[in-house]
């Protein structure tokens, strides 16, 4: 039924797919089942939706029709998506990619699965992660590992690699992932789709949380969750859809987003960040930005490359890497028994994000957007070696160190701004590359406008 409609599922944005479904164009039903074809039909090498719950999803698509033909709109309704693994969705396992937690299953969805549902969302399943999240790779052993769909010897990056491999591969229009280190920014680079790392706290957290550790909308330090799609339209679309406050916060506060602080490439103020005092960057990946920069400057937008305004960004990331230790280890004791941090330097560093997010905010009276790399190197060979420190990354034909290049997702992970990822091309061996669009505190809508626009240039 879809092959005869002008849209081509594996291409289709979600918006398009919404509409066509409004315009009865097809049914909610035809999309369900030529989602579950593309799936099964492509996912058997890339190994991306690891847990099908294609019975209930089709039923979703059946009430969805329903909805339709009683004259409902909703922003997604009928529209297949995926998860990562790590929402809860009742009924279906979580286990972080855990082999301890294997079998798992919480007993009631995550916020965002219950907005996505509330939108009318049919969600096929669930893709794959890294062991509790901690790699630029998405392989465990629960699941196995995810192949890059432009190179199945390479990964997708991660820890939101899954969902980024189904996306590329034409399986899914949506995904819902999250980022705490470049988990949306970084898969997103890797397999040339768009991602969105939310402000922090703009999404509420609630049933994303490990197996055993409170499911409380509390604020995770640094995380976040957020949309990846193939269109930055969609990540407008999803953000309508996953923001705002819940609970409590809820009865005092409601989301009031800014729209974009522009329509047009040549009316943005934009910061080039290509280079960081402690990580590199490869030719292949720097290269496309500094393009796009000289084609930005060309269309009239105001373009440097250098500000006094910028941050200290060694300080930034010292303090970034000892609170992230930190929150990565609730739930554990280092060595000794003693917490990565004492609570008087946790307090310390406190200081230092809100000292940073000032300094942030004067930087964004100045300019609209910053751009920067994802990370410097483009979708890397599969690595077993499971120390970082052991790890290295070959950047311009030099080893490098592998977790250095946090820095890069840390530029805004640290102070909690949005950043939306943005595809740029493929390099010489087709592999792709983007950008990372870092915009000002709660003005997601201007980094996702900026990269729909420079989509829209580009192609």
């Amino acid at each position: 039924m879809l092959k005869q409609k002008p849209l081509d599922y594996a291409t289709a944005s979600a918006g398009d797919l919404a509409q066509a479904l409004v315009a009865r164009q097809l049914s909610a039903v035809e999309l369900f089942e030529t989602a579950v074809q593309a799936i099964e039909a492509k996912d058997e090498p890339i190994n991306a939706v690891v847990v099908r719950d294609f019975d209930r999803a089709r039923d979703q698509a059946k009430a969805a029709d329903a909805a339709l033909a009683r004259g409902e709109t909703r922003p997604l309704l009928g529209v297949p998506v995926t998860v990562k693994e790590s929402h809860n969705i009742a009924g279906l396992p979580t286990t972080w990619g855990l082999e301890p937690f294997k079998g798992w299953t919480p007993d009631a969805d995550s916020t965002g699965v219950t907005r996505l549902k509330a939108a009318g969302a049919v969600i096929l399943g669930k893709t794959n992660v890294p062991p509790s999240l901690g790699d630029w790779q998405a392989a465990n052993p629960v699941y196995g590992r995810t192949n890059n769909p432009h190179d199945l010897g390479r990964s997708p990056g991660g820890s939101s690699g899954g969902g980024a491999a189904a996306l590329a591969a034409g399986m899914v229009p949506l995904e819902f992932g999250s980022d705490i280190g470049g988990s949306i920014r970084v898969p997103a680079h890797f397999c040339g789709v768009f991602g969105h790392k939310p402000s922090y706290g703009l999404i509420p957290l609630t049933g994303h949380t490990p197996p055993g550790v409170p499911t409380t909308g509390e604020p995770v330090l640094f995380g976040v969750v957020g949309p990846l799609a193939r269109t930055a339209a969609d990540l407008d679309l999803a953000l309508d859809v996953l923001a705002g406050p819940e609970g409590d916060m809820a009865r005092g506060y409601r989301l009031g987003l800014k729209p974009p602080r522009a329509a047009a490439l040549k009316d943005f103020r934009v910061l080039v960040i290509a280079e960081h005092p402690l990580a590199g960057v490869d030719a292949e990946v720097r290269g496309p930005i500094e393009a796009l920069a000289e084609r930005l400057a060309r269309l009239g937008a105001k373009v440097q490359r250098q500000s006094p305004l910028v941050p200290d960004l060694v300080a930034a990331q010292e303090t970034y890497m000892r609170m992230l230790g930190t929150t990565l280890s609730r739930g554990q004791r280092s060595e000794g028994g003693r917490p990565p941090i004492d609570a008087h330097a946790w307090m310390d560093g406190l200081d230092v994000i809100a000292r940073h997010r000032g300094q942030w905010a004067a930087l964004f009276e100045a300019f609209d957007v910053v751009l920067a790399p994802p990370l410097g190197v483009v979708a890397f060979p599969h690595k077993d070696e499971p120390s970082w420190g052991a790890r290295t990354l070959t950047l311009n034909g030099q080893e490098t160190p592998f977790g250095a290049q946090i820095a890069w997702p840390g530029l805004a992970g640290f102070p909690g701004l949005p950043a939306t990822c943005a595809p740029l091309g493929r390099t010489s061996d087709g592999l792709p590359t983007g950008v990372q669009i870092v915009g000002p505190m709660f003005e997601d809508r201007t980094a996702i406008a900026f990269a729909g626009l420079v989509a829209r240039e580009i192609n």
